[in-house]
């Protein structure tokens, strides 16, 4: 769900880039010592995830995991997604560096959201935290399409076809993503509970 170099407007690049930027400094300011060997582990998933890719107009559709970063990183999801965003567009030429900020936001953005939103409901009984775990994973991506058609149409109302059809395509993914997600968190509160938001770290 890279949007590539040169499709968006100024305007857009600059306000994606501003608003990553903030993202970025409170991600950094919340990230602990102690947490930083598992937002490596998660930018790697996340870095690793999109290696298989179909491109869909100006974007691609692949496997995000942004909702698992999400769901235990919080705010530190952007710092761990901006740094595989950069190894992806140096490596890879996937979205690009003048595209950086905008697609950071895509990916960290309902990243966090959905953090603030699902994390609450991993404390419960195991079908309630696997169904937040499932939405956390759904809506992540939902909302990643709608930023990404909304930083399309703002810079050209003629790409509004195109943000449709980027996000009807990742309808798949959607569900995939959210069935990672709770596979994920089932594991989890199993064997390393204390990963989960809201559990004490040692």
């Amino acid at each position: 769900m890279h949007i590539s170099e040169g499709v968006l407007s100024g305007s857009v690049l600059i306000s994606g880039g501003a608003l990553a930027a903030i993202g970025t400094a409170i991600g950094l300011k919340k990230l602990n010592y102690d947490r930083i060997a598992k937002a490596g582990i998660l930018s790697a998933a996340f870095f690793v995830a999109s290696l298989i890719h179909v491109p869909i107009g100006p974007a691609n559709a692949h496997l995000i995991l942004n909702g698992l970063v999400g769901l235990l990183l919080g705010w530190a999801a952007f710092p761990a997604i901006l740094v595989a965003l950069v190894l992806q567009a140096v490596l890879f030429q996937f979205g690009g560096i003048t595209a950086l900020g905008v697609n950071t936001i895509i990916m960290a953005l309902p990243a966090v959201l959905c953090y603030l939103i699902c994390s609450p409901f991993l404390h419960k009984k195991s079908t309630l935290a696997l169904a937040a775990a499932f939405v956390c994973g759904f809506l992540s991506v939902l909302l990643s399409a709608l930023v990404l058609g909304l930083a399309l149409v703002f810079t050209e109302e003629n790409f509004f076809e195109v943000a449709a059809i980027v996000i009807g395509a990742h309808i798949p993914v959607m569900i995939i993503e959210g069935l990672i997600t709770a596979m994920c968190v089932a594991f989890l509160k199993k064997v390393q509970p204390t990963m989960l938001p809201g559990f004490p770290e040692k």
